[in-house]
């Protein structure tokens, strides 16, 4: 059978630094294929090869028997091969219609034909999605996965043969994965290849039928799921025992650091309290519109609560703005490193560095020997993969901006934490760092919340964990005594009806 992608001895070399060695991917049609790898070991730099954006030092490129020379974004489309990115790369004033057929419009003569437009973005988004969707609504005024829908569309209506989706799943809810996985099977069942990147194991094991492993530039192995388990995926990706995953520490709880009584955001959260302990990481959970992230927000000073009461040490403050949080000793880690964590246009030292700059300074100046020492120590604890401090954020990979993010509010020496999905979108190597880190802090008497929507590591990483439920808090679960499975069905409101302290 002709492999719809084949590329092979792959070399990418940037200055003095080699992204990718003598790599290879050879995907079939009628699979979906795999592309996993920690961050920084090759995957989005093999890729945008094949999409044209960066061109190859060596090695050759084939599309359904076809070798490519000099691959541009248009030529590799016109092969049928197209992408599905992770940052959805959609125009916000366009109609859905106008977004799926750009480039492809039906005419009538010179002009552009909208009512027939309008009708085939509507039978293929029926035919394919089983979605009834207005063609004539702005991508503006469409969710996440709607966005992703039209994008998949866009394809489809282009006469895709090979679909490179990048984190599909990112900014998706589970009901909304499932939905996706359903498409990706039957255009499976047409003959297309696909080709799945992501970070997260269980959607691979359950996605892929084969998987190739990059690391450290170069590809380590093409397996089957299935056969040989995620747990040896990991192992190939990381260079290290899957048992090692969830790093284990002996807790030490002191007093109360935050308390907040009868805290409440109108429309967000209601009545909520809780104590947060110096040594602790208490996990809190919930599903998409529980009010979790709003409460983190209040205790950040993003938002001003309509009423209740929050305490640092036993003393009442108010936060209007997240500065005077800051100055306060509470620190928060953002989801959206890009848009609230990291200046990309700076390097990584100065970021690191931003919010610290008062504690490295004297008399206005910094103590530029003193900022180089806490920069470098991050980068090596974290193991932040760049030439050096001076690199800029942008041309890190995503999960090394994201430890970016971290080192910069370490950097503080904060008292609070208020981490919200630190590891989303980071591969398995990079999580395992950024909890060691949370165990460091947490032994060194610091009060973490570690706010997480993956369940298994908010059962292993916490040593208590509270629930949200429609901006309640309806359960409290010690370390070891719920598992995943039983978390969600109470996050979901569907094994419980009142509220629950195990």
């Amino acid at each position: 059978m002709t492999a719809a992608i084949e590329m092979r001895g792959i070399t990418k070399t940037f200055g003095p630094v080699k992204a990718l060695t003598d790599a290879t991917l050879v995907v079939q049609p009628g699979t979906i294929h795999g592309l996993i790898g920690a961050n920084g070991a090759g995957k989005s730099t093999i890729i945008k090869i094949l999409a044209g954006i960066y061109a190859r030092t060596s090695g050759t490129v084939t599309v359904m028997g076809k070798e490519m020379g000099v691959i541009t974004p248009a030529t590799i489309e016109a092969e049928g091969v197209h992408f599905i990115h992770q940052d959805r790369l959609l125009v916000p004033t366009a109609t859905v219609a106008e977004a799926i057929f750009l480039r492809n419009e039906p005419r009538f003569g010179p002009f552009i034909s909208y009512r027939q437009m309008n009708r085939q973005a509507s039978e293929l988004l029926r035919q394919y999605f089983d979605m009834e969707l207005d063609p004539r609504t702005l991508i503006s005024d469409l969710s996440t996965a709607q966005q992703k829908i039209v994008q998949i569309t866009r394809a489809l209506a282009n006469k895709a043969k090979v679909l490179v989706l990048d984190e599909p799943t990112a900014a998706l809810v589970k009901k909304e994965v499932d939905n996706l996985f359903v498409v990706l099977r039957r255009l499976k069942a047409e003959g297309r290849a696909i080709v799945f990147i992501s970070h997260y194991m269980a959607e691979i094991e359950e996605i892929c039928d084969v998987v190739t492993v990059l690391r450290n530039g170069s590809d380590v192995g093409v397996v089957t799921p299935a056969d040989v388990g995620i747990a040896k995926i990991v192992e190939m990706m990381t260079n290290r025992d899957a048992s090692e995953m969830y790093p284990r520490r002996e807790p030490v709880i002191g007093k109360p650091a935050l308390s907040v009584r009868n805290l409440t955001v109108a429309g967000a959260f209601q009545d909520v309290s809780f104590d947060l302990y110096e040594g602790e990481i208490l996990g809190i959970t919930g599903l998409l519109g529980s009010g979790d992230k709003d409460l983190l927000k209040a205790l950040f000073g993003q938002v001003t609560p309509d009423s209740g009461e929050i305490m640092l040490n036993g003393k009442t403050v108010h936060f209007r703005t997240p500065v005077q949080a800051v100055r306060n000793g509470v620190a928060k880690i953002p989801e959206d490193r890009r848009a609230h964590g990291v200046a990309t246009g700076l390097s990584v030292g100065e970021n690191i560095s931003l919010a610290s700059l008062d504690q490295m300074s004297s008399r206005g100046f910094v103590q530029r020997d003193a900022e180089a020492r806490n920069v470098d120590a991050l980068i090596a604890e974290l193991g932040i993969k760049t030439p050096g401090r001076h690199t800029l954020v942008k041309n890190l990979s995503g999960g090394n901006q994201q430890k970016v993010v971290v080192a910069k509010w370490l950097s503080c020496n904060s008292q609070v934490y208020l981490l919200d999905e630190p590891t989303v979108a980071v591969d398995v190597g990079a999580k395992v760092e950024i909890y060691n880190l949370m165990n460091r802090l947490a032994l060194e008497g610091k009060a973490l919340i570690f706010l997480s929507s993956d369940l298994e590591e908010i059962t292993e990483m916490c040593d208590r964990t509270l629930v949200i439920y429609r901006g309640e808090i309806i359960a409290e679960y010690q370390r070891g005594e719920i598992d995943a499975n039983r978390l969600l069905a109470v996050a979901s409101g569907a094994a419980l009806n009142q509220k629950e302290t195990a």
